[in-house]
């Protein structure tokens, strides 16, 4: 049996039931109500034709219903009325719509009107069942000298009541048939509604829905046009760093999601874009939804790009790195010329000296042990960053104070590399020719902790930027061709140092240009892992 079967065959039947029920307790209530009619209008005959004098006083005639059969019938007759049997305390009639029964004795137990109350009920007397009153007649005196008794057949009133009920049924009929067409109405309009899908139709669609959507690797975040999440798949619960998906699902995208994301998801704008979303760098499409031509919300699906932008580092400081070897050949291929020259000419002296002067080496010089670097990940990273400086005609230099042990964690190295590449890189890139870096990094000022400070001497960070210096898509340096977005490397840098426990703080170097300044702790046992790999170290400044 089809859904619409089903729909209509169940509202029918609440509808039956529906009318049934309400017309069986109308025509309950409407036999009441005659009753409680023709009571009232019995006991009200029934009493006046009591309290009558020429009734009264007949009981004292030589014959009695000489008086009393004429005024009772007409009683009767204007009040639409079976009988009006007056009877004397002996329960003799004086009255009775049947002539011929007047003089014998009532058919009923007069009992009750005798003893001076009124009774109303039903009894089967000379003229058949019926519905009756009867009330006692009293004298000058106040004593019970007879009785009036008026009735109604029960057919007569079973008539009555199937007049009525003609009525109460047309319009029954016409609800339940109302009720059927309204429901058959209703199971057009949820077929229309679920597009005319059976159950297991729908059912297999939300299997089959449930599985995709938990199972790909993008993310998938649906709104609606109030802001408010509607759908959020295991993949962008991952990717946004949200423990369970479910429990977010009604909240506001402002509440739940990063600034940024939240406001690129509100906006439905139908393009591809990265944004950084916590440490990460997603790649975000945005699509609006729409259902018969109306928007009914926004889609977004994410992609993880933190791992390309880690492989593309890689390929750059491997680049780097081999342009630097390259460089470097050939300055020692100069120096060895030099060297082979003198001594051609015999000028052993000046050969020993020229080696002297030119003996610390080339561009890519190592970080000495008096540098105070005991991490090889950290050294290799400030000697790749020291080449690229230098091709640029940048000085880099270490601290000679500076210390640092190797950390006994991966996470903290991760996250120190991530800290000091993109502190170096905002650094250069913030350099002209000629310009000088200096790098500090100590883990000796603090019990647990690792001090972080790059010093420059480019235009500085201007004091109404150095609160959002730190925010995604803010830098005090100009566009630069072919450069997307700005400010990214400096904002993981943030988010790193607070996820740690940490802080980055911004202020003017004695160069005159920036000092970045991050604290980071060392208790590599308390800190928690990074959600994302060394690849936030590729991020630009």
């Amino acid at each position: 049996m089809t859904l619409g079967m089903q729909l209509l065959l169940l509202q029918v039947a609440i509808v039956l039931t529906t009318v049934v029920g309400t017309g069986v307790t109308a025509m309950w209530l409407q036999e009441q109500q005659l009753r409680d009619a023709y009571q009232d209008r019995m006991i009200a005959v029934a009493q006046s034709v009591a309290g009558l004098p020429v009734i009264i006083g007949a009981f004292d005639d030589a014959d009695p219903s000489a008086t009393i059969q004429p005024v009772a019938e007409v009683v009767r007759e204007s009040s639409d009325v079976t009988y009006v049997v007056v009877a004397n305390e002996t329960g003799i009639r004086y009255s009775h719509p049947n002539p011929d029964r007047i003089g014998e004795k009532v058919s009923t137990d007069p009992a009750i009107p005798l003893s001076g109350q009124v009774y109303v009920g039903t009894q089967t007397g000379t003229l058949g069942e019926s519905w009756r009153v009867k009330v006692p007649i009293f004298d000058a005196d106040g004593e019970v000298m007879g009785q009036v008794s008026v009735g109604i057949l029960e057919s007569d009133l079973r008539a009555d009541f199937l007049d009525g009920l003609a009525v109460l049924l047309v319009a029954l009929v016409a609800a339940a048939v109302i009720g059927v067409v309204g429901s058959a109405w209703i199971g057009r309009v949820i077929r229309r509604r679920i597009y005319g899908l059976e159950p297991d139709e729908i059912r297999a669609m939300l299997e089959t829905r449930e599985a995709m959507l938990h199972g790909i690797r993008e993310g998938l975040v649906a709104v609606d046009d109030d802001g408010r999440i509607l759908l959020m798949n295991d993949a962008a619960a991952r990717l946004l760093d949200v423990p369970d998906a479910d429990a977010v699902l009604g909240a506001r995208i402002e509440a739940v999601l990063d600034a940024e994301l939240a406001r690129f998801i509100a906006s439905g704008e139908e393009r591809e874009t990265p944004v950084l979303s916590g440490e990460r760098i997603l790649l975000v499409h945005g699509d609006r939804v729409r259902v018969d031509g109306r928007d009914i919300g926004a889609i977004a699906i994410l992609r993880d790009r933190t791992e390309l932008e880690a492989m593309l580092r890689e390929l750059q400081g491997a680049q780097g790195l081999a342009e630097g070897l390259r460089a470097q050949s050939h300055e020692f291929s100069n120096k060895l010329h030099v060297v082979s020259g003198l001594l051609e000419l015999g000028h052993v002296d000046a050969a020993i000296a020229f080696i002297e002067r030119v003996g610390s080496g080339g561009a890519l010089s190592a970080v000495d042990e008096h540098d105070g670097i005991a991490d090889v990940e950290i050294a290799a990273l400030v000697l790749a960053k020291r080449s690229r400086a230098q091709e640029l005609g940048i000085e880099l230099e270490v601290d000679a104070e500076s210390h640092l042990d190797a950390p006994s964690g991966q996470r903290a190295r991760t996250d120190l590399v991530t800290v000091v590449a993109n502190l170096l890189d905002n650094a250069i890139e913030a350099c002209a020719l000629g310009g000088r870096i200096r790098l500090s990094v100590r883990d000796d000022l603090e019990p647990q902790a690792v001090i972080v400070r790059v010093d420059d001497d480019g235009p500085g960070v201007p004091e109404e930027l150095r609160d959002a210096i730190f925010d995604p898509d803010v830098s005090g340096k100009a566009p630069s061709p072919g450069k997307a977005r700005r400010g990214i490397g400096l904002t993981i840098v943030k988010r790193v140092s607070a996820r740690l426990g940490g802080d980055a703080t911004v202020s003017t170097a004695p160069e005159g240009g920036a000092r970045f300044t991050v604290r980071l702790p060392w208790d590599i046992a308390a800190t928690p892992a990074a959600p994302v790999s060394a690849a936030q170290a590729g991020a630009t400044a």
